[in-house]
């Protein structure tokens, strides 16, 4: 169970070269189907749920009836926490074959997320913007753009009319450009027009569709500019994406891999992005109408 040296070679190189890259067959067919299914059972757990509701690091992002029509959940974070394969998976040795040459064999996991964009939710696109506006705590990191990686997961087949992946390749050498930072909001509010990238020096005929097949992976960094549009389509688009650092050179993150052995979470919740976790620690919906 390990990528060939010849697919590490080739990511490694086009991450490099691009800011980003993209690694075909990650997972088998048995392990696709397998995800498949309990990404069908977590967002089954998460619809149980009225609002948003959170636990700890634990959440699902579900948007309500009243403003939908029908209740939809477009995000998770942090489910390893309700189900034990999703622990296991955060730490499949194929994230280490691909992370190490990178990040060591001691690594953290500073995000989980589940992105879903079902048909006819609306609220499915991303603004273009770059991962580091989301890393608050920089002083807990040696060097957090260099120590950390961002990878994404197809689940479902990602095509552009269901809302795949669009990145800028090398827009990460340009450094941080600001985009979508306005501090006004979310980045799912709105879409980023032709004119906001011309601003900061980007081409929007540069922007690469990712596409991907179940199973297959794209990686990237914390400065690449990526973004989505919504989900146009009537098929369902969920993509898994995590976020690992050289655990030796950061102060946040669950431990995925400790000398190349992965790792269990344990009892209780480290820092990880939410800055603020130990105020609240007990599970409790929120009814924040951030959408509005």
């Amino acid at each position: 169970m390990t990528l060939s040296a010849a697919q590490v070679a080739d990511a490694l190189a086009q991450y490099e070269r691009d800011g980003y890259a993209i690694v075909r067959g990650f997972l088998s067919a048995d392990e696709v189907a397998e995800l498949q299914a309990r990404t069908t059972e977590l967002y089954a757990t998460a619809m149980e749920h009225p609002v948003t509701f959170r636990h700890g690091n634990l959440a699902y992002e579900v948007l309500p009836e009243q403003h939908f029509g029908q209740r939809y959940v477009i995000q998770a974070y942090w489910f390893s926490w309700a189900d034990a394969y999703f622990d296991h998976l955060r730490s499949h040795p194929h994230y280490f074959d691909l992370l190490s040459p990178l990040l060591g064999r001691d690594i953290k996991q500073v995000t989980q997320q589940m992105h879903w964009k079902p048909p006819g939710a609306r609220l499915t696109g991303y603004r273009f913007h770059q991962d580091l506006m989301f890393r608050e705590a920089k002083h807990a990191y040696d060097d957090v753009v260099r120590d950390t990686v961002n990878v994404g997961l197809a689940i479902d087949r990602a095509t552009p009319e269901n809302g795949c992946l669009r990145i800028i390749p090398r827009s990460n050498t340009k450094g941080y450009l600001g985009l979508s930072d306005n501090g006004g909001g979310s980045i799912m509010k709105g879409l980023t027009l032709e004119d906001e990238l011309v601003d900061v020096g980007l081409d929007p005929a540069d922007i690469v569709h990712v596409e991907l097949e179940p199973g297959d992976l794209a990686m990237w960094s914390l400065l690449t500019v990526h973004g989505s549009l919504p989900n146009e389509s009537v098929y369902e688009r969920a993509f898994a994406i995590s976020s690992y650092v050289n655990g030796a050179a950061s102060q946040r993150g669950e431990w995925a891999f400790r000398d190349g052995v992965p790792q269990r979470l344990g009892d209780v919740p480290q820092l990880c992005k939410n800055e603020k976790l130990y105020d609240r620690l007990e599970p409790y919906h929120d009814p924040t109408e951030w959408y509005l």
